[in-house]
């Protein structure tokens, strides 16, 4: 799967996408899904305009319910993020149990596990970006409940490297199936992964029934463990900017082309190191930025902290969306095309799902 840049691909990604066909086979590595979350998550479409897309076309409201529920759990992970008085990058409900290590298994980041179908995702991740949702679950699930390794790490080495890489749907995602942002662990044998990726492997350290994993021993594939480090290498910029013209803050989670599209407005993409620091991603996914910054017109690069372009432009208007990343920002903040007006923290997905299908749900 590739992931094109240019503004008119991309919507036509969003206009072939059959969101009916997506709730048959959206578990299934081959499955019918959108492929919009990169676009998404850099902030270039909202799930509003995803969302407004699929139900101009009058669809039966039960056939692309499922889609739209997905689009509502990025909103909810995102809610969480914004309203939450608790760090997403800390366990967030309950502790995380029965850990051993604060490492990932070499043979994730390797790829080398000896099941097929994840050795062979994670050579695609790699060489793509992307990896279907239900693999990460996979993945995350031998990280924490087989190799008994905290999420965070793992975590981590999984943002790095996609595109679609959202801190909030990330973390809190990997701490659902690690048990601590949910009432339980997330499992699944080999028989699971053969139906879903359409595989036939047997006698690997995930080929047991369920009822073994509460004494599984770790593996010893998964018994050589590594750290994850990686530093995120921001070319030094030199823009012209003009003190006292209204400017636009573009960042990683804002790459709106349409934002203020047709007004005389200067328009900056701010990249602070201490953000990438503290989120590090590969150079896939910067690229994969600047490629998608290019649909905005005139826009220049300016690679310091939030302090340093203030001081710059001083005399300017500052205009920025609000976002977690930017809420140290100074000056006019927008809000973001949410899903629903539906705000603040819930203690579960299906609470919140219930207040949002309300205003999204129609009759058919």
């Amino acid at each position: 799967m590739n992931f094109p840049t240019d503004v008119g691909a991309i919507e036509d990604r969003l206009n072939r996408f059959n969101p009916v066909s997506y709730a048959k086979s959206r578990n299934y590595l081959d499955g019918n899904v959108s492929y919009l979350s990169p676009y998404i998550a850099r902030g270039v479409i909202s799930t509003k305009q995803v969302a407004d897309r699929m139900m101009e076309r009058n669809l039966p409201w039960y056939t692309i319910e499922k889609y739209i529920q997905e689009l509502a759990w990025r909103d909810y992970w995102q809610l969480t993020w914004k309203y939450s008085e608790k760090s997403i990058d800390d366990d967030f409900k309950h502790v995380q149990t029965d850990v051993s290590n604060h490492l990932m298994p070499e043979a994730i980041q390797k790829g080398t596990t000896g099941i097929v179908a994840i050795d062979s995702a994670i050579a695609e991740f790699y060489e793509t970006g992307y990896m279907h949702n239900h693999m990460r679950m996979y993945i995350a699930s031998i990280c924490c409940n087989i190799a008994k390794s905290h999420w965070s790490v793992p975590a981590k080495w999984l943002y790095a490297h996609l595109l679609d890489g959202d801190a909030a749907s990330n973390q809190l995602s990997w701490q659902w199936v690690a048990g601590t942002f949910s009432g339980k662990k997330y499992y699944a044998n080999q028989e699971n992964i053969n139906r879903y990726c359409h595989s036939s492997q047997t006698a690997t350290f995930l080929d047991v029934p369920y009822e073994a994993f509460d004494v599984l021993p770790i593996p010893e594939v998964l018994s050589v463990l590594d750290s994850f480090e990686m530093r995120t290498d921001l070319d030094v910029s030199n823009p012209t900017l003009i003190d006292g013209k209204r400017t636009l803050i573009y960042n990683y989670y804002n790459l709106d082309p349409s934002w203020y599209a047709d007004t005389d407005v200067q328009r900056v993409l701010l990249l602070e190191p201490t953000h990438f620091e503290k989120y590090p991603i590969s150079k896939k996914c910067i690229d994969f930025m600047m490629d998608l910054s290019k649909n905005i017109k005139n826009i220049q690069v300016f690679v310091g902290e939030f302090v340093e372009l203030n001081a710059v432009l001083n005399n300017s208007e500052l205009v920025f969306k609000e976002h977690p990343t930017s809420s140290h920002y100074k000056g006019t903040e927008e809000s973001r095309a949410w899903l629903t007006d539906v705000t603040g923290t819930y203690n579960s997905f299906f609470a919140y799902w219930k207040r949002a299908k309300k205003q999204l749900k129609y009759e058919s």
